[in-house]
């Protein structure tokens, strides 16, 4: 689940996982070029305010689309009907119906009747929205880069090929994923694996 979550940028992300990682190295570009003080590029173009709003959208689109399609869920009656297991995990299946539906192939957990009218519409909602929310911004991003004039690499240029961006980079995409996904996780699995490892 947390592997969908982060944009599936680590593994059996190709794809999706792709786009992901191009909106996360455009983002710590950014974070870079405003901690050095320069102006942030990438593959020698410059990032400018289209591009990272274009960023921004890819981003929110599909968290949005999770938890507010979970929260959603959780109080209806058409929503807990679907579910078999009843407190963390039930809140954990409905969570991991729509991070799959945003993120991947529209999945569910074993346990979460998903084929219901409820869940059919809800799930292909996010479904239809994840994929053009990331898709359209990332194409648009592409089309401006692709129409800049590239620039040779400076004194000041970060290079993306440093274990220092690297490691820039796995701090942006853990910091987004946490700050994003680490409220809805604590109610579904950690509060399952805590409270399994109280009664044992």
């Amino acid at each position: 689940m947390v592997l969908m979550q982060t944009g599936e940028v680590v593994f059996g992300g190709p794809g999706s996982g792709l786009f992901s990682m191009v909106i996360y190295v455009m983002l710590a570009v950014f974070v870079a070029g405003l901690m050095i003080g320069r102006a942030p590029e990438y593959l020698g173009r410059k990032i400018d305010a289209f591009e990272m709003k274009m960023v921004a959208v890819v981003i929110l689109s599909t968290p949005i689309l999770v938890l507010f399609g979970t929260a959603a869920s959780v109080p209806v009656p058409a929503g807990i009907a679907g579910i078999a297991n009843p407190g963390p995990h039930g809140f954990s299946e409905i969570l991991y119906a729509f991070s799959s539906a945003a993120n991947n192939n529209g999945s569910a957990f074993a346990g979460l009747s998903a084929n219901t009218p409820y869940y059919n519409w809800m799930l292909v909602i996010a479904m239809w929205f994840g994929r053009f929310a990331v898709i359209v911004p990332v194409l648009a991003i592409g089309g401006s880069l692709a129409g800049k004039l590239r620039r040779e690499a400076g004194p000041g240029t970060l290079p993306t090929h440093s274990p220092l961006f690297v490691g820039l980079l796995i701090g942006t995409v853990v910091m987004i994923a946490s700050l994003t996904y680490l409220p809805a996780l604590a109610l579904g699995p950690i509060a399952e694996q805590l409270s399994s490892a109280v009664r044992h």
